[in-house]
C-alpha cells in the first residue's frame, strides 16, 4: 500500500506532473527545469526528490551535471503502470503543450553561464 500511495501523491501535484511530461522526452538538470516552469532551484529539486523516491525519476551524474531521466518503471509496478499511461495523457493540454514547444530553447549551457557572477560580468 505504501509504494501505491508514494506514488499517488507524486502524481497529485501539477508541478511534478508537468516535470515527468517533461522529462519523457528528455533528460534535463534542475536548472532546465527551473526555468521552463519559472520556480526557484530549491523548488525543483524539492518536486525531483519526490519523483525519484516514488520511482517515476532517475538521475545519473555525468561530470559536473546531474542528468534527471524518467525512469523505467522497474523499481515499483506502481510507478511502471503510471510512466506508460502518463506516456499518453495530456498531449493535449495546453500547458503541457507549451512546456513541450519550449523544450529545444531551454539549454543548460545558456542558463547556467548565464546565473554565474564571472558570466554576468563578462556580459556587461
Amino acid at each position: 500500500m505504501k509504494a501505491f500511495t508514494k506514488v499517488m501523491k507524486a502524481l497529485s501535484d501539477p508541478t511534478r506532473v508537468k516535470i515527468a511530461k517533461m522529462l519523457q522526452r528528455r533528460k534535463m538538470c534542475v536548472c532546465e527545469i527551473q526555468e521552463a516552469l519559472g520556480i526557484a532551484q530549491s523548488t525543483a529539486s524539492k518536486h525531483l526528490k519526490i519523483l525519484e523516491e516514488a520511482g517515476l525519476a532517475t538521475y545519473k551524474k555525468d561530470g559536473l551535471w546531474v542528468n534527471y531521466t524518467l525512469a523505467d518503471g522497474s523499481d515499483s509496478p506502481y510507478a511502471a503502470s503510471m510512466i506508460g499511461n502518463l506516456r499518453h495523457w495530456l498531449e493535449d493540454d495546453p500547458e503541457v503543450g507549451e512546456l513541450v514547444r519550449r523544450l529545444p530553447e531551454i539549454r543548460r549551457e545558456d542558463i547556467c553561464c548565464t546565473r554565474t557572477p564571472r558570466a554576468r560580468q563578462a556580459r556587461g
